[in-house]
């Protein structure tokens, strides 16, 4: 019964992008607890909720538009990001998130640049190329980034590995599955601000479930350094949350 859903909602998002007006309603209305669940979670922020609704609806919109059955994930999981970053977008530029002129438009030369560099050498920069090709501190690379530009993909990798560990692909099936899979994107994004060792350590012992022994060893630090840096990353986690 859930294959045959997926493969309607596949078909309709063919249709709606093939033009159907109507299909594109459907798909919508089809998925609009998905916005909803997600506009809730930036209630709060001076702008009404209703309004959050139909800024996350501009994202699904787009999402609608840009999916591609190659992406191998589900609709709605890779609809996620776009109604997040969507209503981001929009209190950066219109709520109580204020971004200066100054740093969006460091932020589209960075972007550009990456884009280049991506083209140029078939994968993506690291900060210090970056901050060499344009000219800029790694900090304000990295600054200019998380404000313009702070939605991470589903299928990047939590670390720098090749079997790094990824967001994997859920469809949601009710509203509590889909707020664990914004929290999960929430999670995810506060990871991606730590350290390559930080990131390691989560993976090793709380993916992989390895003790602090165990993990320390891999490291080829102490269990007591594996202790300390559990601590740092928590705190750090706990005041991004």
């Amino acid at each position: 019964m859930e294959n045959e859903k997926t493969c309607d909602n596949f078909d309709l998002i063919k249709a709606a992008q093939d033009g159907d007006r109507k299909a594109m309603d459907q798909l919508i209305a089809q998925n609009m607890g998905l916005v909803k669940t997600v506009a809730r979670r930036f209630i709060g922020r001076n702008v009404e909720y209703e309004d959050l609704v139909q800024i996350g609806t501009i994202g699904m919109l787009k999402a609608a538009r840009s999916f591609d059955l190659k992406f191998g994930t589900a609709f709605s999981t890779y609809a996620v990001p776009l109604i997040i970053g969507e209503i981001r977008r929009f209190l950066r530029d219109d709520g109580m998130i204020k971004v200066s002129r100054d740093l969006r438009k460091k932020g589209t030369v960075i972007m550009k640049a990456k884009e280049d560099f991506t083209k140029l050498h078939g994968r993506e920069p690291k900060l210090s190329e970056l901050a060499e090709v344009c000219d800029m501190s790694v900090e304000d690379i990295a600054y200019a980034l998380d404000a313009v530009c702070p939605i991470y993909s589903l299928q990047e990798t939590l670390g720098n590995d090749d079997d790094g560990t990824t967001l994997e692909a859920v469809t949601p099936a009710s509203e509590n599955i889909i707020e664990e899979m914004t929290d999960k994107l929430a999670l995810a994004e506060a990871i991606a601000k730590l350290d390559s060792r930080s990131q390691q350590i989560i993976k090793l012992r709380f993916y992989r479930d390895l003790s602090q022994q165990q993990t320390a060893e891999i490291l080829g630090i102490t269990q007591v350094k594996v202790s300390r840096e559990e601590k740092k990353i928590f705190e750090f986690l706990r005041k991004q949350f």
